[in-house]
């Protein structure tokens, strides 16, 4: 029963075009079908993140606008150590998320059969607005870009980090990269990043990509958490001790 002023919600997750659609409501009651109303509305591709500030800790699902690859060999897999299920590949793998919450989520590769040596997983980020700096419309800033991952196993292969840059052509630009058994720990990983150094504003539209790497063996899950993005270089403060 809908009681007066009770405010209805109703997820419609078929509008995947940015057209116009009409939405009929109609009441029905033990007497039958009230008057109708009609509502226009229209879709709207999700606003990209500002460059300028974001970060996302994949606690909402869907995960900040990230997206799989399609061109890679399988998906990054977003879970909560609590729900995931460890008996199968004891001794890798984070036991919480970044903050020590086991039910706070992350995001890492699953590297258990079927997978095999050298086999990706990629992970985009959405594509950043970027404002130009000055009217001649180039873009003289740097941002810093940070995360957590977490290395632990005996079979560790490689994390990538590229910066995708978006022009005439398509390039993906290394910013970070770490291979090996890193110890059960989550640790804090920077860059700088300069957008301006390969293109200009009217196409400046960069994207960030996690690339996890399978290593020989299962032993070998790697896992990302809390990605950020801030304006200006990172600080002496925000990097990880040797």
């Amino acid at each position: 029963m809908i009681q007066k002023g009770e405010l209805i919600t109703y997820n419609l997750s078929e509008l995947i075009k940015p057209e116009a659609y009409e939405v009929r409501l109609t009441p029905i009651t033990k007497f039958g079908e009230g008057d109708s109303t009609i509502r226009m509305i229209k879709y709207s591709a999700p606003m990209n993140p500002h460059l300028r500030n974001f970060h996302c800790g994949f606690e909402e699902d869907p995960i900040c606008m990230f997206t799989q690859e399609k061109s890679d060999n399988f998906d990054w897999t977003r879970q909560s150590a609590s729900t995931r299920d460890t008996k199968y590949t004891p001794n890798t793998g984070p036991t919480t998320d970044r903050s020590g919450s086991k039910q706070g989520f992350y995001m890492y590769i699953e590297t258990s059969r079927p997978r095999l040596e050298g086999e990706k997983a990629r992970l985009v980020s959405p594509t950043f607005n970027i404002a130009p700096k000055n009217p001649y419309g180039a873009i003289n800033s740097a941002y810093c870009f940070s995360f957590y991952y977490h290395m632990y196993g005996k079979h560790i292969g490689t994390l990538n980090a590229y910066l995708r840059l978006k022009g005439q052509t398509t390039v993906d630009s290394p910013v970070w990269s770490l291979s090996g058994n890193q110890g059960e720990h989550w640790r804090l990983a920077t860059a700088n990043i300069h957008p301006n150094t390969s293109f200009q504003a009217s196409a400046s539209l960069p994207a960030i990509i996690f690339e996890g790497i399978r290593g020989p063996g299962i032993e070998g899950d790697i896992a990302i958490d809390d990605v950020s993005v801030m304006e200006g270089e990172c600080m002496k403060a925000d990097e990880p001790s040797k």
